[in-house]
């Protein structure tokens, strides 16, 4: 029994600086990447393998220039189609749950029940064969493709709430629908919280998807999604331009999962 403690503690440890390796070394290439000197580099042939390391793309680029910049646009887009899917979303399901007119919230949430037959990558395809390829629209289509799930499970979560005897007094007493609405919001915080970081990864995971269809960023653009698709012909060649990117996109998804996790259940009581 002596060492349970010092075991438990070596063990949390451990996961820290596992959750902080994941994060620290994508996140920070990502943020800072873009304004970090980088020493000149003539192109030369393709899949050079007498190149320096990591070696050249399929242009004969550096592909550490291209690891630098590439993750920028993947993960600010995520952040902000995640963002705005919230702003549109929570107060669309705060307003389907809390209403009690019948009519308000089959109008409200029918819309989304036609998204959601959809599948998300066909979703994404289709919007995409209609709109410019630019980053602000593939924004607003992760966003729109997020939107139906935040507007469901937050209507869902509110749904209880807005039928406690503590609303129902509120309504009696004459309350404001923005004094309910705020004590709902408060009340399904850690159910969004949670839903939050599900989606913020599934917004990174459609972003890429999207780079590496040609949906989001084109071929030439620097990004780690593009970059295993471009270079994928030259793996056996030079396999850095495709095993960097893919390492650093699955230490991203897999860090911010654990975080989430480990926030979460902070949050729990024992």
């Amino acid at each position: 029994m002596r060492h349970t403690r010092p075991r438990g503690a070596a063990r949390r440890r451990t996961e820290r600086l596992l959750l902080l390796a994941l994060l620290a070394i994508p996140l920070g290439l990502a943020l800072v990447g873009p304004f970090l000197p980088t020493p000149d580099h003539d192109r030369t042939q393709p899949f050079d393998p007498a190149a320096p390391w990591p070696g050249t793309d399929y242009l004969g680029a550096s592909v550490l220039d291209g690891l630098l910049d590439g993750g920028w646009g993947i993960v600010t887009t995520a952040a902000a189609a995640t963002a705005l899917a919230y702003l549109v979303g929570l107060p669309i399901g705060l307003a389907a749950a809390a209403t009690r007119h019948r009519w308000l919230d089959e109008i409200l949430m029918r819309p989304f029940d036609l998204l959601l037959a959809l599948p998300s990558l066909l979703l994404m395809l289709l919007l995409a064969s209609i709109a410019p390829p630019t980053a602000w629209m593939l924004v607003l289509i992760v966003a729109l493709v997020n939107l139906p799930d935040i507007a469901r499970i937050v209507r869902a979560a509110a749904l209880e709430v807005a039928h406690r005897p503590a609303i129902e007094a509120m309504w009696l007493q004459g309350e404001s629908r923005r004094h309910r609405s705020i004590y709902i919001a408060r009340s399904i915080l850690p159910t969004v919280a949670a839903d939050a970081g599900v989606r913020l990864v599934g917004a990174f995971y459609l972003v890429a998807a999207a780079s590496f269809l040609g949906v989001g960023a084109g071929p030439e653009a620097s990004d780690w999604a593009v970059m295993v698709d471009v270079n994928r012909g030259g793996i056996f060649l030079s396999p850095w331009g495709v095993v960097l990117p893919a390492a650093l996109l699955v230490a991203l998804s897999v860090g911010l999962n654990l975080l989430f996790d480990r926030l979460l259940s902070r949050k729990v009581p024992s």
